[in-house]
């Protein structure tokens, strides 16, 4: 496995790969990968013949009450998981080297990315937008695979790349779990026992929503209201949403008939923020 810091060193791998007349696979993280990253990476292999991984803590993403500073680095862990689930290169570039000095154009995906997380983390969806589209154009890859957890992420790249027509395709891929249910992390590593016991109650507040569901419920207000009563029982838990949304959207909706929508829900635990989703 091939480990490269600039984008001329990338696209001179890329470029020997496709000569070689194989396909290539992307996945797109900032490092700290568990396994719900290593899963992605697999099947990515599935989809391609060379997989790119990237490695990149960016800057801009990071809210003005986020410690871009504190975000962990664990490349040497990092580097042998890659390698481990079938990665055959790491792109790791230095923020310095990756944003050209003086850099002031922006992706700003509008009302996509307005809700939800973005209420909240203002800039932060401008950011990811803008360093994936970077990232696009450096590897040119043929797919791209993103985790289904940070489904308003997904959302506003698949708007991205429809609008901006990339010629990439999109791959989402199932939520990881912990044993107990809790979406994988890389923020799980801050979360003691007994508070990734009482992060339960997340995933059962979704199941809840999805419970009513089976039955016929299509009202969102009473799906809301089911899975909030479950976030109220577990009083460390510190909801921030809890909504009933359009996959495609990302907007609430009054009613989930004929619609493909998601509960989607982020919760404070101590200090750490948790965010997770599922299907209705």
């Amino acid at each position: 496995m091939e480990v490269v810091h600039t984008i001329p060193e990338l696209r001179a791998a890329v470029a020997r790969t496709r000569q070689a007349g194989r396909s290539v696979g992307f996945v797109p993280t900032m490092g700290c990968l568990h396994e719900g990253h290593l899963s992605l990476i697999r099947r990515a292999k599935q989809e391609s013949g060379f997989v790119v991984v990237s490695i990149f803590v960016n800057p801009t993403q990071f809210g003005p009450n986020e410690d871009f500073s504190k975000y962990p680095r664990t490349f040497e862990d990092d580097r042998r998981g890659c390698e481990e689930a079938g990665a055959d290169l790491i792109f790791t570039p230095s923020a310095a080297d990756f944003y050209p000095a003086g850099a002031s154009t922006w992706v700003d995906v509008e009302g996509i990315s307005a809700g939800l997380c973005g209420e909240f983390r203002p800039g932060h969806f401008r950011g990811v937008a803008t360093v994936v589209a970077m990232l696009f154009n450096a590897v040119q890859a043929d797919v791209a695979v993103f985790g289904r957890k940070d489904l308003q992420q997904l959302a506003v790249i698949r708007r991205m790349v429809r609008d901006l027509h990339f010629p990439v395709r999109i791959l989402a891929h199932e939520t990881i779990r912990e044993p107990n249910g809790v979406a994988m992390s890389s923020r799980n590593r801050y979360l003691t026992a007994e508070q990734l016991t009482q992060a339960t109650a997340i995933p059962a507040a979704m199941e809840a929503a999805k419970a009513l569901v089976r039955t016929g419920v299509t009202d969102a207000t009473r799906l809301q209201a089911a899975a909030q009563a479950v976030l109220a029982a577990q009083p460390a838990l510190k909801p921030q949403y809890c909504e009933i949304v359009d996959l495609a959207t990302m907007a609430p909706v009054t009613s989930t008939a004929g619609k493909s929508c998601a509960i989607a829900i982020a919760c404070h635990l101590g200090a750490t923020r948790l965010i997770d989703n599922a299907d209705l």
